[in-house]
């Protein structure tokens, strides 16, 4: 636990990873994670596509969440849902050094997903239009979202919807042209921030804010402009394929990362016997290729 005014230590992120697919540079993945304690990846749908994972496969890939994707009649909703919830296991699945059809995942009463009984590594996913977009974290909560710079956000009623007083002052201020843009990245932030600490849109956007000049590093302000966090939250906002707005929160625990995040370190040694009776021992060791796609 910090002592009374006690700073968190400073966390970094090694900044958006390109996956092009199950092959994808998840060297890298595991890399950020052991030196910054976070991954933060990205993808584009048409190489997530779960058609071709073929049936079988997708079942085994979908897990618990095949019976929710049957339930979804639009081919778009589909299409996104699966692919999201592929690449995420992918994800996962690099990190604790075991096949992503292993992985089953959970989900809150707002929706937030977790890993089903492993805590070590927490995640967050987002998706919007051709983007898909995971975050990875140990030691700490993630919250990742991701929404087209092009946007159309400014409008009457901000600080009814949107924004705090602080941040309604700030935007006004700044030229037409660059209020659409700070309010998608505080948008971003907002739903970043949310998802970490698993409220969703539980958390009304007008009791918290962030610097809308695009300040780096921000912190959580109050709705007056003065800071509401102690250091303990680490937020950033990038910009992909001209594109996209995508911003992530990683909060700190205090306890630092996990050095070895594998599961067969990390969980207890009947769950990861049993694991290897199930898939048979080989393929509970090795990493995950592109077998499953």
């Amino acid at each position: 636990m910090m002592a009374p005014g006690q700073k968190f230590p400073a966390r970094t992120l090694g900044g958006p990873i390109s996956i092009s697919g199950p092959g994808g540079d998840w060297g890298r993945v595991r890399a950020d994670l052991e030196r910054h304690a976070s991954a933060l990846l990205y993808a584009h749908l048409d190489d997530w596509r779960p058609e071709r994972a073929g049936g079988p496969r997708l079942r085994a890939l979908l897990g618990r969440d095949w019976a929710r994707f049957l339930e979804l009649t639009h081919p778009d909703v589909r299409t996104r849902f699966a692919s999201s919830r592929v690449l995420l296991k992918f994800a996962a699945a690099a990190a604790l050094h075991v096949p992503p059809q292993s992985i089953e995942l959970g989900y809150l009463h707002t929706g937030r997903p977790y890993l089903r009984g492993y805590d070590g590594v927490h995640i967050s996913l987002s998706h919007t239009d051709e983007l898909l977009l995971v975050g990875l974290a140990t030691g700490g909560v993630i919250g990742v979202d991701a929404e087209r710079s092009d946007r159309n956000l400014y409008g009457p009623g901000l600080g009814r919807h949107l924004c705090t007083p602080h941040e309604v002052e700030q935007i006004e201020a700044m030229p037409e042209h660059e209020r659409n843009p700070a309010l998608v990245r505080l948008w971003t932030l907002k739903e970043a921030y949310s998802k970490a600490i698993g409220l969703g849109m539980q958390f009304r956007f007008t009791d918290f804010g962030f610097e809308s000049d695009g300040t780096v590093p921000t912190e959580v302000l109050r709705p007056d402009g003065t800071p509401g966090s102690a250091g303990e939250w680490m937020f950033r906002t990038y910009f992909v394929d001209d594109t996209y707005t995508i911003s992530v929160a990683v909060g700190d625990a205090g306890f630092g990362g996990t050095d070895d995040t594998a599961a067969s370190t990390a969980l207890d040694s009947g769950i990861v016997d049993a694991l290897a009776e199930v898939l048979g021992e080989e393929e509970a060791l090795e990493p995950a290729t592109d077998d499953w796609w």
